[in-house]
């Protein structure tokens, strides 16, 4: 008996689900949690049931849309033409069925194909005028990426200026940046003798590196630049007949191209490339994931065209998961510096995709149940373009009987806080947030961020040390600091560790609002915050409160408040809390009861944008003092826009609020307003 449309539209609203959080952990936080393989299994699953159903197709489905939302660290850059991904085949008859729409799109017998290896990096877009290197963006979501122009400058692969051949006014070179294989081997190497963070794999490293807000630290990593294709340019400097062509024109422009480019005749020739870069591939200086067909006329490809996400003249040709069997020893959780226990699977060593495997992610618990995965099974493990295996299945027939199913623990195997999986969410949460040694480090830093504490000059550096010398243990450590303790560290001469425990001492004096952003609650950010320091007024108060009343707070529902309650349920918490206050932490200002004489204020129900450069405060601060009041800041200027500060140096948004009529506000007028 068929499926009815009910079960099919949740198993669909289930796949999106699941791949979106997976496009959010590869391409905004660039730490995937699956491997590619799977991460393709599910997506071809979606397109089958979507061309089965097409009535079920949606412009939110991850089908019809490429990665995923940029970074808000960076600005954005539109990109004038679409980077759209490509589809996928694995299997030899998706090759030649895509030969044969090729040659059926184009009433022709035999096709000619521009072919070359498919980086493992990441896409960036390179835009050059009148020959200089302008900006440089990364793909984002396909039509807005990030500005990482100053990080793109670095790398040395990359021309900063077009000094030889004929270059158009306007260029726009595709390409991708990845780190070679040695480098990334000596990246690591250097990491694991300072003691700190060490990279998954060298895509991951080179997305990390290219994606720093300090150019310096980019231009350490020694990542190199390919290019692989130029948006539709007419200018006649341009080859308009092959991409074969561009890639030679590209070359002579001085930008690196692969070596292992070439053209094939038909879908013989395809498999004889894939093939002949299959058997190179460990031999290659870059990690790639298989090859890229392209119709290398330019003239055929602008009739085939596009489909929604990708066009119809290309295709990757991805190399099968590495996969073989071993034995399951035991399982192990883990706590990462969010928190998430995630189970790690102990293995019987084996070799496996080029090196030996003794650990494998299983993900969360859920996946474990779905996989029937127990203690002493013998399983299948792939590792699959990347570094970090994982059990793709237990082979039933081989079960001894004395296997032990595996339960997630209901305490923090570090701290013994109680863990938490939250509704909705598959992973269990330690929330021991300010004590758990394995969040110290990220507590910390989190707690001392610009929009939270704001003690300036802890970066992640000075935290590190603080953390691995056993100098500072929770956020309240940091306020018993001494000059000695902060001199006696690398590179913190007694001047530079003054200037710290001056920033420190400063913070003591916040917000209520800045506070409890600062604790690191689960699900709490910024506006949360504000919220809860606006409905509650003390922190006493909110320590003390119960589901009920937070539900009643604006946009908190059942989850946010759960997180809230666990939080402070925790008596370590709570003692790190009163350290603090008893450090002199304190706000000036109770927001509750400015909260009512904010209702008379001026400022109150009134839209606000703001631009240039303040002399007397920064944006936080002018946005803080709105709020306070009553008042909303956004980013953009509209019809809704009551006014518009400008300080110094005004930017678009300037000319945009003339060309309204909206209200222009200098800082002096502004500060009055207040």
């Amino acid at each position: 008996m068929g499926q009815s449309l009910e079960n099919i539209q949740q198993q669909v609203d289930q796949l999106r689900q699941q791949i979106e959080e997976y496009n959010y952990q590869y391409y905004v936080l660039d730490a995937p949690t699956v491997p590619d393989a799977e991460y393709d299994r599910l997506f071809r699953k979606l397109q089958h049931i979507e061309e089965n159903y097409p009535t079920l197709i949606t412009e939110e489905s991850p089908t019809q849309r490429v990665g995923a939302a940029p970074l808000k660290s960076f600005s954005q850059v539109t990109h004038n033409s679409p980077m759209l991904s490509l589809a996928n085949a694995f299997e030899q008859t998706e090759v030649e069925a895509f030969d044969r729409r090729v040659r059926e799109g184009l009433s022709v017998s035999e096709v000619d194909y521009a072919v070359e290896p498919k980086f493992d990096g990441l896409a960036v877009s390179l835009r050059y005028e009148k020959g200089i290197l302008k900006t440089g963006s990364t793909r984002g979501d396909g039509y807005t990426g990030e500005d990482i122009t100053l990080n793109l400058r670095t790398i040395k692969t990359i021309p900063l200026a077009l000094s030889v051949g004929n270059v158009p006014d306007l260029l726009e070179v595709r390409g991708e940046v990845l780190m070679l294989r040695a480098d990334f081997i000596r990246l690591n190497k250097h990491h694991l003798e300072k003691g700190e963070k060490i990279f998954a794999n060298p895509r991951n490293a080179a997305a990390g590196s290219l994606r720093q807000l300090d150019s310096a630290v980019t231009a350490a990593r020694n990542l190199v630049f390919f290019a692989y294709g130029i948006v539709a340019n007419e200018d006649p400097c341009v080859p308009q007949d092959t991409h074969s062509a561009i890639i030679q024109y590209l070359s002579d422009l001085h930008f690196p191209v692969a070596r292992e480019c070439a053209v094939v005749r038909s879908c013989a020739g395809l498999l004889s490339y894939y093939r002949e870069i299959s058997a190179q591939r460990e031999q290659l200086p870059y990690d790639i994931d298989g090859v890229v067909y392209k119709v290398n006329s330019l003239a055929q490809q602008a009739r085939l065209g596009y489909v929604a996400r990708a066009p119809r003249f290309a295709l990757a040709h991805k190399f099968p998961a590495q996969e073989t069997v071993t034995r399951l020893l035991d399982i192990h959780v883990q706590v990462g510096r969010t928190g998430a226990l995630t189970p790690v699977a102990r293995l019987e060593p084996v070799f496996v995709g080029g090196v030996t495997v003794t650990n494998a992610t299983l993900h969360n618990i859920d996946e474990i149940n779905r996989k029937d995965v127990r203690i002493g099974d013998t399983v299948i493990v792939r590792r699959a373009g990347d570094v970090i295996p994982e059990i793709v299945s237990v082979i039933l027939a081989q079960r001894p009987e004395n296997t032990k199913p595996f339960v997630m623990p209901r305490h923090c195997p570090v701290c013994g806080a109680k863990a938490i999986r939250a509704t909705g969410e598959a992973v269990s949460r330690c929330t021991g947030g300010l004590f758990c040694p394995a969040q110290r480090k990220q507590a910390i830093l989190h707690f001392a961020s610009r929009r939270a504490m704001d003690i300036q000059g802890l970066g992640e550096k000075l935290v590190d040390q603080l953390v691995d010398n056993a100098i500072v243990r929770n956020p309240a450590d940091l306020y018993q600091l001494g000059i000695l303790a902060l001199a006696n560290l690398d590179r913190m001469a007694e001047k530079s560790a003054g200037n710290i425990l001056a920033a420190i001492e400063k913070s003591k004096q916040t917000t209520l609002a800045r506070f409890i952003y600062a604790l690191g609650i689960r699900n709490v950010g910024e506006a949360t915050a504000k919220d809860l320091a606006h409905h509650f007024g003390s922190l006493d108060s909110l320590m003390d409160t119960d589901m009920e009343n937070l539900v009643n707070v604006p946009d908190v529902g059942p989850v946010v408040a759960q997180s809230i309650l666990d939080f402070f349920a925790e008596k370590h918490n709570r003692e790190v809390i009163e350290r603090l206050r008893a450090s002199g932490v304190s706000w000036k200002e109770n927001v509750a009861s400015s909260k009512s004489s904010a209702k008379d204020h001026a400022v109150s129900g009134k839209t606000f944008v703001l631009t240039g450069t303040l002399s007397d405060m920064s944006r936080d601060e002018a946005k803080e003092k709105i709020e306070l009041r009553g008042g909303k800041v956004t980013g953009s200027v509209s019809k809704n826009t009551d006014y518009v500060v400008v300080g110094e140096d005004p930017g678009s948004k300037y000319q945009k609020a003339v060309n309204l009529g909206i209200v222009l506000l200098d800082e002096k007028q502004f500060k009055a307003l207040l």
